[in-house]
């Protein structure tokens, strides 16, 4: 068995003794070390002591003497902004598990498939910001499967996708469905006057800007088409669904997108309708690592999405 002696100097922990910080920290403000041993209660000997003991441990002086008072050397006050930090997470830790309100605000970290639409995500995540705790969000644009892989880690809370997990997934996550949406096609208004016909035959031979293959809305769109015998001439393939609809804006082709958003997409983007495909349907999901949600801004965001950006 191999004692603490045994172990090499650099494999072992350093720990940190929060008396002496607390000590060290009480000194500081107080600005003696009399003030200081007497909020704290202890002997002037026994406080010096302990702070003598905190400064061995760092290798460095933390205070020196100006007069009757202790004035901070430079690592001195390195060491008491850590010490303040820490000292206010514990009082807020302390509230936090007593139920008050600490004001720290709740850190969400989504990941956003780049397939979703920038407005969707907005309107589904917003919700979150306006909930009576404050929240903090930390958004990733990113491929499903590295989001996925992060989520795994618990570098992220949740993803935002427009596909659930696949049976079989070697990641073991739990899929939510928040709603979904048909589909409306857009474009500018001189180029709608160009499309002969009704919808959606207008679309026949008409150029058109696409997602990438391999999201599900593409796959969706070619079933339309097939279904329709429509076959329209593809100029333009767009990972990012944002630089898609300005293509879309300046007259390139006609685009897709959710019906739910299309107020937004028209005032945006400043195009116009060119018609609606009700047997198209874009799901969209937030992905997260436990079977209920138990974080309330997740729950804030499910809640929203079902009950009225998807409601009908």
């Amino acid at each position: 068995m191999r004692t603490a002696a045994s172990v090499p100097r650099a494999a072992r922990m350093e720990w940190l003794n929060y008396h002496h910080l607390l000590y060290f920290w009480m000194v500081a403000k107080e600005g003696t070390v009399a003030r200081a041993s007497q909020v704290l209660r202890l002997a002037q000997p026994t406080l010096s002591g302990q702070i003598r003991a905190l400064e061995n441990s760092f290798g460095e002086k933390l205070f020196q003497k100006r007069g009757r008072h202790l004035e901070l050397t430079e690592m001195g006050r390195v060491v008491y902004e850590y010490a303040d930090e820490i000292f206010r997470v514990g009082r807020e830790l302390t509230q936090a598990v007593k139920g008050r309100p600490t004001g720290r605000p709740l850190r969400l970290k989504v990941g956003v498939s780049d397939v979703v639409p920038k407005l969707v995500a907005y309107r589904i995540l917003e919700p979150a910001l306006r909930l009576a705790q404050p929240v903090q969000l930390h958004v990733e644009e990113d491929k499903t499967d590295r989001l996925l892989s992060l989520l795994a880690t618990h570098s992220l809370d949740v993803v935002l996708t427009d596909q659930p997990v696949p049976a079989g997934s070697a990641i073991r996550a739990f899929n939510h469905l928040l709603g979904e949406s048909t589909i409306s096609f857009f474009s500018n208004i001189r180029l709608k006057e160009r499309l002969e016909g009704p919808f959606p035959r207008c679309l026949d031979g008409a150029p058109m800007l696409v997602p990438t293959a391999g999201s599900q809305l593409r796959a969706a769109l070619e079933r339309f088409f097939d279904a329709h015998d429509i076959r329209p001439n593809v100029v333009g393939e767009f990972e990012d669904s944002a630089l898609l609809k300005v293509f879309g804006e300046r007259g390139e082709g006609v685009f897709a997108g959710p019906r739910v958003i299309e107020k937004e997409i028209r005032k945006h983007y400043d195009v116009t309708l060119v018609g609606r495909a009700e047997d198209i349907k874009e799901r969209f999901y937030v992905i997260t690592v436990e079977r209920r949600i138990s974080n309330s801004a997740v729950q804030a965001i499910e809640a929203a999405a079902k009950e009225r950006l998807f409601h009908g």
